[in-house]
């Protein structure tokens, strides 16, 4: 059974509140973070360039986890985690508000708000990220850890997939603003049930931080000095800025340009999750054999089919109805594959005991990097007229882009290396469905404490 019981699965059962959390929390990023704000940002009447902020703010600040570590000797992993997430859900109320204020009163100042509300929910979101995944990490005991984690990755898909059907439905029956109200009440509904999940779970022993003369130090080095990381540091930073802007401008412009309804871009989203998942479960029973390399190569070919595919469409428009299911399973499949790949190869070309700085950097500079492009994007693709779309013209272009982009990245990545070693699992966390969380459980400049993976006292786990 995936929820466990004290009869059913004891070893689990004190650590089930974990799992309830990653349910409500899907509630959550899935409004907060995914498709359903990028069309409230179209519905608001918002340019590309302002659409596109919005959702690089999320990758724009993960260079805050790293700087939140220092907070953590103060503050300890539960009261920072619950600082950040408590703080987050707050700024949620401002698109609440403006679901129904913007259809009786449209102006520029709701596009703003809404673009600085989501700075603050995604600075807060960057904090708690810093502690969350290593606290979980530590406080679930070994023995367990994996059964742990595959259900957190089940419970969390299960509550992303189910939201979009709820917001499809919303849409289908309900004017807009009553729709995109409805979601922003189930975002933060889940936020807060999710808080109380993480309430009741245990802290564990405050870190030791990992001084600041060894990382201004060890940085340039890993930055710039010959090695196999940063051959391929800088790959994922090309990777990053190259695919950042497919799922939102995908989403933009069926909806602002071609005139999609939100039900069907809420279909097609699933479907991308369904890409997800059927991609990584093929490649799980391979990747400890063949290594990362192969599926960086079929990471970057599915992402290239995807553009060509974006072309044809762009050009006979009468295909797209047939062929745009296939290009969303297309994204969801190569953005997995990719994600699960990145973090294993990563395991695999450093050291254990030297891993913690180097990628964190990689999180840090790949995800910001990356966070720039749909905002570069975003101008160019602005349209000349007052209502929102995409510059068709420009549009073309952002794919050709990207096509010579993803067959570049194949060249690249036959240069890289990759030594023989055991690989980390690639099913941890949310890796597979929230890559954020991935980079949140990496950047971890914290040296925890040795400690016993001993189950936490009940009475803490139960309450």
């Amino acid at each position: 059974m995936l929820l466990p019981t004290q009869k059913n699965d004891p070893e689990l059962y004190p650590y089930r509140h974990g799992l309830y959390f990653a349910f409500f929390n899907a509630l959550n990023w899935q409004v907060a973070t995914g498709a359903p704000t990028v069309l409230f940002m179209a519905y608001l009447g918002a340019n590309s360039f302002q659409t596109g902020l919005v959702y690089s703010w999320t990758l724009l600040l993960t260079p805050v986890q790293v700087f939140a570590t220092l907070l953590l000797p103060r503050l300890g992993f539960k009261r920072l985690t619950l600082a950040g997430w408590g703080a987050r859900s707050w700024f949620l109320l401002v698109p609440l508000a403006l679901s129904l204020l913007a259809a009786r009163a449209p102006a520029p100042w709701v596009i703003y708000a809404m673009v600085t509300a989501m700075f603050f929910y995604s600075l807060s979101r960057s904090m708690g990220a810093a502690a969350i995944t290593t606290w979980l990490q530590a406080l679930v005991p070994m023995a367990v850890r994996g059964r742990y984690w595959a259900s957190d990755q089940i419970m969390g898909g299960v509550a992303a997939v189910g939201t979009l059907v709820v917001c499809a439905g919303m849409f289908a029956f309900l004017p807009p603003q009553w729709a995109f109200f409805g979601q922003y009440v189930i975002s933060i509904s889940g936020a807060y049930i999710a808080l109380r999940c993480l309430r009741t779970l245990p802290d564990i022993e405050r870190p030791v931080i990992m001084g600041w003369e060894k990382i201004r130090t060890d940085t340039p080095r890993h930055l710039f000095a010959p090695s196999a990381f940063r051959s391929y540091l800088w790959v994922a930073v090309l990777v990053n800025i190259v695919t950042a802007p497919l799922a939102p401008f995908g989403a933009y412009f069926l909806k602002a340009t071609a005139g999609l309804s939100v039900v069907s871009i809420m279909i097609y989203t699933m479907l991308q999750y369904g890409g997800v998942i059927a991609g990584n479960w093929f490649m799980r029973s391979h990747l400890d054999r063949t290594g990362a390399k192969p599926f960086f190569r079929l990471a970057f070919a599915l992402f290239a089919l995807l553009a060509a595919g974006w072309l044809v469409c762009l050009e006979w428009t009468q295909v797209t109805r047939w062929l745009m299911p296939g290009l969303f399973v297309l994204l969801g499949a190569a953005s997995g594959i990719f994600t699960a790949a990145n973090v294993s190869y990563l395991t695999s070309i450093l050291p254990e005991k030297d891993r913690a700085l180097p990628v964190s950097v990689h999180g840090a500079l790949t995800w910001f990097l990356g966070g720039l492009s749909p905002v570069a994007w975003g101008l160019f693709l602005k349209s000349g007229g007052q209502a929102p779309a995409l510059d068709l013209h420009v549009f073309r272009g952002f794919f050709i882009v990207t096509l010579v982009g993803a067959l570049g990245l194949i060249a690249l990545v036959n240069r890289l290396e990759e030594k023989g070693a055991q690989y980390d699992p690639i099913l941890r966390g949310s890796w597979l469905l929230g890559p954020l969380r991935a980079m949140g459980s990496l950047i971890n400049l914290a040296e925890l404490p040795r400690r016993d993976s001993a189950p936490p006292d009940k009475t803490d786990g139960q309450r």
